[in-house]
């Protein structure tokens, strides 16, 4: 089984956020690392250069077994172009949820917001507690 390259750093979150450009990139990442933090009470890690993670999970690709690994319930990277927000619509009651959310793109396993403004916060908070609630994947153990 291959190795997973993106895990747990030491490196630091706010460090991290705070060389987010452009500057409107850096004022969301913080906003939405506070209401991360608020809603999950959880202290994010950075996961690889590039993504804060809240809390893990145990996953297993449905595509193939022998991929599995640990990643974060939910997280997010401030990119240049959007926000790339992780774990929102990887459960059934998120992703039936996420239509509601406003203005975004929708990746292979991330949605992508280029501005906090632009969606519903209260949706947002609720795909965050969903995705929160996450248990590891039954396959994983």
């Amino acid at each position: 089984m291959a190795e997973q390259k993106t895990r747990p750093t030491d490196a630091s979150v706010e460090g991290f956020l705070d060389a987010a450009t452009p500057a409107k990139r850096r004022e969301d990442g913080h906003r939405l690392d506070a209401i991360m933090r608020e809603i999950t009470g959880a202290e994010p890690v950075m996961w690889g250069p590039s993504i804060v993670g809240y809390g893990t999970y145990r996953y297993v690709s449905p595509s193939d077994p022998r991929r599995q690994g640990d990643w974060p319930k939910v997280g997010f990277s401030p990119r240049k172009a959007a926000l790339s927000i992780y774990g929102l619509k990887d459960l059934p009651d998120g992703a039936d949820l996420l239509p509601q959310l406003g203005t975004f793109r929708e990746g292979a396993g991330c949605v992508y917001v280029t501005r906090l403004e632009n969606i519903d916060e209260a949706v947002l908070r609720r795909l965050i507690a969903i995705a929160w609630q996450r248990e590891d994947d039954p396959a994983a153990r």
